[in-house]
């Protein structure tokens, strides 16, 4: 649960996570249960409200719970029943300390465990749980949960190939929208100047912080400065090379850092889809960033910027659209991958999901109002690749008609 933004979307006064019911599930037949996602997402929150007053809680942010964690992993886990334990990268230890007792001690729901760094990446992890858990995403609010409504059945529709053709009304504040983004906290302040703040202190945090935990990283500042150019180069092909010039380190150190940027949520490379047997497709991924709000504080772009210049929406929409994608696709039961599509003719697609080999749909995102057939050529080349597997392919735009 958050508190409702002051001003911009508004949410009333609690805003429910949709994920809420997939986690309870899982505690219901699985030993350990981790939630995952970016800082300030709503984890804490929602896993003490899950936890409620059967499951002593602790959190690692807390400096004497995090030594007692981190000196002895063992002796912290022993004699736990069960236990919400909230920001357990910070201690990696206690990943193999509760896998030791989960096998000792096989009931389900044992451990509800958060992190704001991928707990199984291997930079950090020194052990796998596999088998013993489930990983669940929690991203900022998505627009259904700041708006109190159900989840959106958007997804689901898509891999079924259904839709209605009924017209719809475009919300009138989309602007406004995409430049608040999801993340309570900057939700509830009101001027933009303070979301703002809140946003790029947010990610010097990230940079100064959160990263030096998962890995040694020699310079601050340059990782800052690569959270600036990645943003500039947010929906673009990912050039290490040109990355590493405007940063100032070679290629591979970009490549480094990209993944631990990767690790605390901040940003993903979008993989570009392709099949073995398909020559002409560009290998290369995307950058995306994981909230529009942050991309537009980081980018410096307010309603007057874009008054002034419209081309400035384009990344900031499709970053927009990225995340919305991404956290319908997580209460999905198979969940979604999702990929670009570009081939050697430039002919692109700006989001292909895929449920396994069975259902693959494209979404290709519109500034306009309108929407062209022109728009549809790159859906249209997705379809010929992909055969019966595809479902549907979609233009959004801010129009009336589907």
């Amino acid at each position: 649960m958050v508190k409702s933004p002051a001003s911009g979307p508004q949410t009333g006064l609690l805003a429910p996570r949709h994920i809420e019911p997939r986690i309870r599930a899982a505690l219901a037949d699985t030993r350990v249960v981790a939630i995952v996602g970016p800082r300030q997402s709503g984890k804490t929150t929602l896993v003490r409200d899950i936890g409620g007053q059967n499951r002593p809680y602790f959190t690692l942010d807390d400096e004497d719970v995090r030594a007692a964690a981190f000196s002895d992993p063992t002796g912290f886990v022993r004699g736990l029943d069960t236990a919400v334990i909230d920001e357990v990268h910070r201690a990696p230890g206690l990943l193999l300390a509760i896998k030791r007792s989960v096998d000792a001690d096989t009931r389900p729901g044992r451990f509800l465990i958060t992190g704001s760094a991928d707990l199984f990446s291997g930079a950090i992890a020194p052990d796998s749980l596999a088998g013993r858990v489930e990983t669940i995403e929690l991203l900022p609010l998505s627009q259904a949960e700041i708006a109190r409504q159900p989840p959106s059945a958007f997804l689901r529709d898509a891999f079924a190939g259904k839709f209605s053709v009924r017209p719809v009304s475009p919300p009138t504040d989309l602007i406004s929208r995409i430049l608040a983004g999801g993340f309570p906290e900057a939700l509830s302040r009101k001027a933009y100047a303070r979301r703002r703040a809140w946003l790029l202190n947010y990610a010097q945090s990230l940079a100064a912080r959160d990263v030096l935990e998962i890995a040694e990283v020699a310079k601050a500042d340059m990782m800052r400065s690569l959270i600036d150019h990645a943003a500039l180069m947010t929906g673009q092909l990912l050039n290490l090379s040109e990355l590493g010039q405007r940063v100032g380190v070679d290629a591979k150190t970009i490549d480094r850092w990209l993944v631990l940027l990767e690790h605390v949520f901040l940003m993903a490379r979008l993989r570009s889809w392709h099949r073995n047997d398909l020559k002409r497709l560009v290998k290369t991924p995307k950058i995306q960033m994981i909230d529009s709000g942050l991309l537009a504080a980081l980018r410096d772009i307010d309603e007057d910027a874009l008054a002034r210049d419209r081309a400035l929406i384009g990344p900031l929409l499709e970053c927009f659209v990225y995340a919305e994608l991404r956290k319908a696709s997580a209460l999905l039961e198979d969940g979604a991958r999702i990929s670009h599509y570009r081939d050697k003719d430039q002919v692109e697609v700006d989001f292909v999901l895929e449920q396994g080999q069975r259902k693959v749909v494209g979404v290709e995102v519109k500034a306009s109002a309108t929407a062209k057939s022109e728009d549809f050529r790159g859906l249209q080349r997705l379809r010929e690749a992909t055969g019966a597997a595809f479902k549907a392919g979609l233009v959004l735009h801010s129009g009336e008609q589907i």
